[in-house]
């Protein structure tokens, strides 16, 4: 089957993706309890005629007692799809029901999608007009010029939430900040610019009415279409475009472009040329958004100065013009004040917040988020990073206070830092986390050997590991099973990936040699037992590819139990040195990240066992951004009630205090005692209360039972189990993982290979 043009997946993949399990990617959940009669009463019948009446009585009461305060439509008619054309309403819906995923995943929106089957503009309004009390807010999407236009201003004069079409005024905010920031490293006066606009449609027009909005002189843009420039006198315009004509001799780009300071490109490939770029005034800002090609490449214009800021739509490259900056966050301020609309003043806060933002020193907790790269303010970073955790924070409380200030919320909001400590806790640590973890690999490309390669989930694991630029994979299996498998999921049986096996006689017989002097006096294992475990084993061949540095990292199971794993691997890989080996989960669950072990190695530790644990979890809690604070579980909260089972955890506190660790940590305690935050009243003299992050169980098995219980009955976010304390980047997937689960362990197996010393006596 053909790929797509990104060439990250196939389509068969794409369609296999939206249809597995649910088929679509959004459903209904349940906010409240819904397990006793009671409940049942309290959520319908009788117990909603006391809501139902409150709101007949006063309507802003539907944002108390529905979910209409956080809720969203996105909307859509289908005329103007991804830049694919008008394919029909039907058909947007998985991209509407994408955006709606966004806005969860990204500010804790939820979101329902409404296709609209109409391409009359006035039955587009009525039918929304007629909705829209069920929402907080609408989001246009994807409906072509003129009527997104005609829609989006007749449904502002008649509703009362906001109306964004983002496809407009995303663009337009998050270019104005790159704008605004260009301005000021270039110490050119926004009133003074002369800018160029290539392209008269949505986005094209939104961005250059909030240019003007922001202080730029009309006529000091020049906006040109298919036809040329849109000129004063000019037959045949619209009213849209015609309130962008102005004054001028300008016909054609090539005209208008001579000595601008700008040029703002939502059009086509390759409409800007080198040559044009030549005759630009003195440091000249492109923003070439076209996509999935800008107008021209940041690589061209270097070919011909050296003076220009640039951005582009292309994640490749620096000063990403990114939609995923804006919408969310705008959208979660407006909601958070109840505001009536998103007006200019909004747009012009979310604007400057997004400016100021790429201004301010990049904290370590960032620099973890963006894989170990610091950002600096200048002509390479005038945008903030999608990666920035600080966008949730930042941009929706300039948002509201701008709601505020023009009198379109319908309430106040007294405490801003307290608000961006709410803000911040809606963010999705797993997010943060992968994303640091994949930017920095990417930057120093490892050789990932995936074990299993027959296996389908392991085999899309390693093809979008490739795929995504994150890293080299290896597959071990046979040719001909793996070929067959790429076919099945449609890629050519060619597709250009290594596959090795043991047939590899030279590479056999290095395997061979090394396992053999490892083991010939520990096991007592003659020359041809290794030579069999080398020929007959996947995850011993590679464990000793790894260990005899033929490839840097590996991740392995799927197929099979964990412990046979990593039975297989202890015989090739020792601990690292000073260390114990054991499993440590990451859950993320509802805005909280905590980790959890031994979930997969040490049956029963003991007391120096539960310290030394300790030590290493705190070490790679903090390589994932965290201040660790540990706390040691039990069924009992220090010492009460009292049992024998219990001793383990307290001496293992009591050898951290006689070792003088450099991190927080405390038990024996329950643990709700260690993660609710009511506890502290009752234990105010512990630090860890209610305040944890890392959960020491007292054994394996409650560890695997408690984190798989989470991951099974909850919408908990699972990475792991990591494989903590082995002698090489080696992870292991438990039976039937997921082809995402295994990204994250092969991603974190690299991320591993480079940031730990494994050579630590």
């Amino acid at each position: 089957m053909k790929k797509t043009k990104i060439d990250h997946y196939t389509d068969k993949e794409a369609l296999d993706y939206h249809r597995h399990n649910k088929p679509g990617k959004i459903e209904i959940s349940s906010s409240k309890n819904m397990t006793t009669k009671r409940d049942l009463a309290l959520a319908y019948s009788p117990g909603v005629a006391a809501p139902v009446k409150a709101i007949s009585e006063n309507p802003e009461t539907a944002f108390d007692y529905t979910s209409k305060g956080n809720l969203v439509a996105v909307i859509s008619n289908g005329t103007a799809i991804l830049g694919m054309g008008n394919l029909g309403a039907l058909a947007s819906k998985p991209v509407m029901e994408g955006k709606a995923v966004l806005f969860k995943r990204f500010a804790d929106i939820d979101s329902i999608d409404l296709e609209i089957d109409s391409q009359d503009h006035n039955e587009i309004i009525n039918s929304i007009k007629n909705f829209a009390p069920s929402f907080g807010g609408i989001n246009l999407e994807d409906i072509a010029a003129p009527d997104c236009f005609v829609i989006e201003e007749k449904l502002k004069e008649i509703l009362d939430i906001p109306v964004f079409h983002d496809d407009q005024h995303g663009t337009a905010i998050i270019t104005t900040a790159a704008l605004i920031n260009a301005l000021d490293i270039t110490k050119k006066k926004i009133d003074e610019v002369k800018i160029v606009v290539n392209g008269a449609g949505a986005s094209a027009m939104a961005c250059a009415n909030l240019f003007k909005k922001t202080g730029v002189p009309q006529k000091n843009i020049t906006m040109v279409d298919r036809t040329g420039v849109i000129y004063s006198g000019r037959e045949n315009l619209n009213q849209w475009k015609s309130a962008h004509a102005i004054e001028t001799k300008h016909r054609t780009l090539k005209d208008a472009i001579n000595n601008a300071d700008v040029f703002l490109g939502l059009s086509a490939k390759g409409a800007l040329t080198k040559d044009m770029v030549k005759t630009m005034a003195k440091n000249p800002i492109i923003f070439a958004c076209a996509n999935p090609d800008p107008e021209i490449k940041p690589e061209e214009v270097a070919e011909v100065r050296n003076d220009v800021i640039m951005a582009t739509g292309r994640s490749d490259y620096p000063n990403q013009v990114n939609n995923l900056i804006g919408f969310p966050y705008i959208f979660r301020g407006a909601l958070d004040v109840r505001s009536k609309t998103i007006n200019e003043e909004m747009k012009i806060a979310a604007a400057h917040a997004i400016a100021n933002l790429a201004k301010e020193e990049v904290p370590d907790e960032v620099v973890a988020a963006m894989g170990g790269e610091r950002p600096h303010y200048g002509k390479d970073y005038i945008i903030p990073s999608t990666f920035d955790p600080r966008l949730i924070s930042v941009i929706p409380a300039a948002v509201a206070k701008a709601a505020i200030d023009t009198g379109v919320a319908r309430i106040n909001i007294k405490d801003f830092d307290d608000y961006k400590d709410q803000l911040r806790q809606r963010l999705d640590p797993t997010v943060t986390i992968m994303q640091g973890v994949n930017t920095y690999i990417r930057k120093k490309p490892k050789k990932v050997i995936f074990a299993d390669g027959e296996d389908e989930n392991m085999l899309k694991a390693a093809i979008a590991f490739k795929n995504s630029n994150l890293g080299i994979p290896i597959l071990v299996g046979k040719e001909d099973l793996i070929k067959d498998q790429l076919k099945k999921i449609g890629y050519s049986e060619n597709f250009d990936i290594e596959i090795i096996n043991s047939k590899d006689d030279k590479k056999r017989e290095k395997y061979t040699k090394y396992l053999f002097e490892k083991l010939q006096r520990n096991k007592g294992m003659l020359e041809r037992d290794c030579d069999r475990l080398v020929r007959n084993d996947r995850v011993v061949w590679s464990s000793c590819m790894v260990a005899c540095k033929d490839a840097d990292a590996m991740v392995t199971g799927n197929t099979r139990r964990y412990s046979s794993s990593l039975e297989k691997i202890t015989q090739v890989v020792d601990p690292r040195a000073g260390e114990i080996m054991f499993g440590l989960n990451l859950i993320v669950n509802r805005g909280k990240t905590i980790f959890i072990c031994d979930t997969s190695v040490i049956e029963y530790p003991d007391a120096n066992q539960l310290a030394e644990m300790a030590k290493s979890a705190a070490r790679v809690v903090r390589l994932f951004g965290f201040d660790p604070k540990i706390a040691f579980l039990s069924h009992s909260t220090f010492g009460e009630p009292a049992t024998d089972r219990t001793k383990r955890l307290s001496d293992a506190v009591e050898i951290l205090k006689k070792d003088k660790v450099d991190f927080k940590f405390d038990g024996e305690m329950q643990p709700d005692v260690a993660l609710e935050e009511l506890y502290k009243e009752l234990y105010p003299f512990s630090e860890i209360v209610g305040n944890s992050n890392v959960l020491i169980m007292p054994s394996q098995h409650s560890a695997a039972i408690s984190y798989k219980m989470i991951k099974s009955m909850s919408r908990a976010k699972v990475i792991g189990p990591l494989l903590i304390g082995l002698g090489l980047p080696i992870e292991i997937a438990p039976l039937r993982t997921s082809t995402s689960e295994i990204i994250n362990l092969a991603s974190i197996a690299a991320y591993s290979s480079d940031v730990i010393d494994y050579k630590k006596d």
